[in-house]
C-alpha cells in the first residue's frame, strides 16, 4: 500500500489513509529545546504508539472521546481526520518545569485543584502561554469551547492520574492537544513520555525530561520502556 504524506513533525508523520482517518506513523527522532537538541533514539516509534494507544483505549472506555481508531502495525495508528487546533493545553498536578521559571512557584508544589494552562504552538516564539481573549483573537478557540476543553482536562486527569498511581508513579502534568471533527472538539495527537511527566515515589524521572536533563539515550529508552511494561501489565 503506497502512502500519501500529508505532514511530516518533528516526532511523527500523518497519511491519508481514507475519507475520515489518517494515519499517525511515530518516529524513533526525539527533541528538545523546539527542536534545537535531537537525537535518533532507536525502537522510540514503537514504545510511544504503543503507549498513547494503551492511553487512548482508557479514555475511550471512560467515555471520553479521541481520535484512536486502531493499529496498522507497531509504530502506526489508525485515527479520525481532525482539524486540529495550534493550541497545547497542558494540566498540572505538581509544580516543574516552566511553571516554576515564569511564576514564583516552588518546584513540586501541589497544585489543587489542579492548574490548566493554553499555549500557543509556535516553535519561533517558543509556544507562548496564552489565554481565553488570544484564543478568540486568532480565531482558535471561543470561550465557551476553551471551558469546556478545561473541564475535559479535569476528567482526563482523573482517568490517567489514578491508573499511572495504580502501576506505581506519580503524574506531574501532561499535556493534550485537540481537534474538530464536525462540531465536536476530540483529543488528538498523542500521550506519551514525551508530552507527560511522570516520576515514582522517590521522585525518579521516566519521561522526556531525562534527556532535557542530558542523560544518555540508553538510559532513557530504559524508563520509556519500563513505564510500557508497567501500564501494559
Amino acid at each position: 500500500m503506497e502512502l500519501n504524506k500529508i505532514s511530516e513533525g518533528k516526532t511523527k508523520i500523518v497519511y491519508n489513509y481514507d475519507q475520515g482517518h489518517v494515519l499517525l506513523r511515530f518516529k524513533d527522532d526525539i527533541t528538545a529545546g523546539d527542536g534545537q537538541k535531537k537525537d535518533i533514539l532507536e525502537g522510540k516509534g514503537v514504545i510511544n504508539a504503543q503507549t498513547s494507544a494503551i492511553l487512548f483505549r482508557l479514555l475511550e472506555k471512560s467515555g471520553i472521546e479521541t481520535h484512536y481508531v486502531g493499529m496498522m502495525d507497531e509504530r502506526t495508528m489508525i485515527v479520525k481526520k481532525l482539524k486540529m487546533i495550534p493550541v497545547e493545553v497542558v494540566l498540572r498536578n505538581i509544580a516543574t518545569g516552566s511553571i516554576v521559571k515564569r511564576l514564583p512557584i516552588k518546584e513540586g508544589e501541589v497544585f489543587e485543584p489542579p492548574i490548566v494552562e493554553f499555549f500557543l504552538k509556535d516553535d519561533r516564539l517558543h509556544d507562548p502561554l496564552i489565554n481565553y481573549s488570544h484564543m478568540e483573537y486568532f480565531k482558535l478557540l471561543n470561550r465557551k469551547e476553551a471551558q469546556y476543553i478545561e473541564e475535559l482536562m479535569l476528567k482526563v486527569n482523573e482517568v490517567l492520574y489514578n491508573f499511572i498511581k495504580n502501576k506505581g508513579f506519580i503524574l506531574y502534568d501532561f499535556k493534550l492537544e485537540f481537534g474538530r471533527l464536525g462540531d465536536k472538539l476530540i483529543i488528538g495527537d498523542e500521550i506519551t513520555l514525551d508530552s507527560m511527566r511522570v516520576r515514582d515515589e522517590k521522585g525518579r524521572i521516566y519521561d522526556k525530561d531525562l534527556y532535557r536533563k542530558g542523560a544518555d539515550l540508553n538510559t532513557v529508552k530504559n524508563a520509556y520502556e519500563y513505564f510500557l511494561s508497567k501500564i501494559m501489565s
